[in-house]
């Protein structure tokens, strides 16, 4: 048990959103941090980070992927990742996005941190890289206010692909309509609660029934903010599940435990599942 501000952490708190290039990833060892998911990078780099941390808490090297059958999502054990000590990792390997779409133009992308889907042959290629490399799930980039998003077809043969390897797929959701349009054609979790518009009521029943968001709420300021922590109040109160995520490494994000994050989902109107 650690004390903290406004109370205690009892066992590994998830960061479900991280980034591990982007930050110094030492610093998570002396964190409340005790398992973390990274949504974006050079698969090879991260799966190393991944088997380096496991092999030095449990002494073996072994693989497992995440069960788009589990009911949460990354909270399970899993084999290569469980053990004393340090901070578990699981991860999603290279961004997926159509040519010329974010972050392929981001210079704070890392080098082979994204890989570029024009059509199912490609788009089969990466998933089965992913899943090869170790990934625990697969995240794509639908943000149409920094270039190109994926066609229906394209995006519902990715998550057909992601599922026949077992995988969830995890959507950076941007731009009008695109929450809704991930929702509608299956994405299992949306990287960031929905911050570019008011979701209608409906619309957020719709996503308490079908997708898991998470949260990511310290990272925006003024309208983007209010917008989220207002969708985030009423997706949780029509049942939706909301899981702790920082989008570490996204700016001035504190390598481990945030208290801006927590701090609206302690609050009684927007509790919220981390």
């Amino acid at each position: 048990m650690r004390r903290v501000a406004r109370g205690f952490v009892v066992g590994g708190f998830t960061d479900h959103h991280v980034h591990l290039q982007l930050v110094d990833a030492s610093l998570l060892a002396g964190s409340v941090l005790g398992r973390v998911v990274d949504l974006g990078g050079n698969p090879e780099v991260i799966a190393g980070l991944s088997r380096s941390v496991a092999s030095h808490n449990s002494g073996e090297l072994t693989s497992t992927q995440l069960s788009a059958a589990e009911a949460a999502p990354f909270d399970g054990e899993s084999p290569e990742l469980s053990g004393g000590g340090g901070v578990q990792i699981a991860f999603a390997g290279a961004f997926l996005t159509p040519p010329g779409g974010y972050p392929s133009d981001r210079a704070w992308a890392p080098a082979g941190s994204v890989r570029e889907i024009g059509d199912a042959d490609a788009a089969a290629a990466a998933v089965a890289e992913m899943a090869d490399a170790g990934a625990n799930c697969i995240k794509v980039a639908s943000n149409s206010t920094a270039g190109p998003v994926f066609s229906d077809d394209l995006f519902t043969a990715i998550l057909e692909l992601a599922a026949s390897h077992g995988l969830l797929v995890v959507v950076h959701a941007e731009g009008p309509g695109q929450a809704q349009r991930a929702a509608r054609l299956g994405a299992d979790l949306l990287a960031h609660a929905p911050f570019t518009e008011r979701l209608t009521d409906d619309e957020i029943a719709e996503q308490a029934a079908s997708v898991q968001w998470i949260s990511t709420l310290a990272i925006h300021t003024g309208r983007a903010y209010a917008t989220a922590i207002d969708n985030v109040r009423r997706f949780h109160a029509a049942g939706g599940v909301v899981l702790y995520g920082t989008d570490m490494g996204n700016g001035d994000t504190p390598a481990g435990l945030s208290e801006r994050e927590v701090a609206p989902c302690a609050t009684p109107a927007s509790t919220a599942t981390i």
